[in-house]
């Protein structure tokens, strides 16, 4: 069923609750993962902290190497370090800085990602963003990102809520809110569909970058808060892609198996 909730809504409730996280059934959480966050605002510590919560390994970076330490001081989580040493850090890597700067980003971490999983975290904005922002709304952010970083494996995901949305449904009784997601290599896909669910959430597998459109700013599933079913119905998807019966039998086996 959607979940109608607004802002402000989700806002009372996370003062009300502040995030009675419930550490996820999942064999990732027993697996830790290093994650390099490349930004460390609003996006980067609200996905952090629900991930260093689920067992996973964080580096925040920010702007100095000081603002990342006092970051990760004020939050009481994770390790601090550049945007080059959370790129060379994470197993995976998080982009969760303005649409903006990523194009000065592709050539400052890019030669360091080689080919591993690249979740792009945010919108373009043409009022924030300029060219680089209109580009992406026009010709969809997957495929303006994976251009930015040809190397790396891009998949599109944790944009389309609200940080303050998810810090208040992250781990909600059944059902669960659902996030898509979108890319074309299905190990970094797998890899995000763990930290989705990890972070309180059920994947959705949009389909390629190319689909990515359809959750970004002005795309019909763009904060659409809503549970697995009504979501692939959105999207016109079936929930029968591969990587969705492999997430689905790993989670079912994770949770046969006593999870954590």
């Amino acid at each position: 069923m959607p979940l109608k909730l607004t802002r402000r809504q989700s806002l009372t409730t996370l003062l009300a609750g502040l995030l009675p996280v419930l550490t996820p059934h999942g064999a990732m959480a027993r697996t830790p993962l290093r994650i390099g966050m490349i930004g460390s605002g609003h996006v980067g510590s609200t996905l952090g902290q629900l991930w260093s919560r689920a067992g996973h390994e964080v580096m925040l970076s920010a702007l100095t190497l000081r603002e990342a330490q006092e970051r990760v001081e004020e939050l009481h989580f994770g390790s601090a370090g550049t945007s080059h040493d959370a790129a060379a850090f994470g197993d995976v890597v998080v982009l969760a800085v303005p649409y903006g700067a990523l194009q000065q980003l592709g050539h400052t971490i890019g030669p360091v990602l080689n080919a591993r999983p690249l979740i792009d975290a945010t919108n373009p904005y043409t009022w924030r963003d300029g060219k680089i922002g209109r580009q992406a709304l026009l010709e969809g952010a997957g495929m303006v990102t994976q251009s930015l970083f040809p190397t790396a494996a891009v998949v599109r995901a944790f944009n389309s809520e609200d940080m303050t949305t998810l810090l208040a449904q992250s781990n909600r009784p059944p059902p669960r809110m659902a996030l898509p997601m979108a890319g074309d290599v299905a190990r970094a896909l797998t890899m995000a569909g763990w930290l989705i669910h990890d972070a309180g959430f059920d994947p959705v597998m949009a389909g390629g970058l190319s689909a990515a459109g359809l959750f970004q700013p002005g795309g019909p599933a763009f904060e659409a808060r809503m549970d697995a079913d009504d979501l692939r119905q959105l999207l016109g998807v079936t929930g029968d892609s591969a990587v969705e019966r492999s997430l689905a039998a790993r989670f079912a086996a994770a949770q046969a198996s006593g999870g954590r």
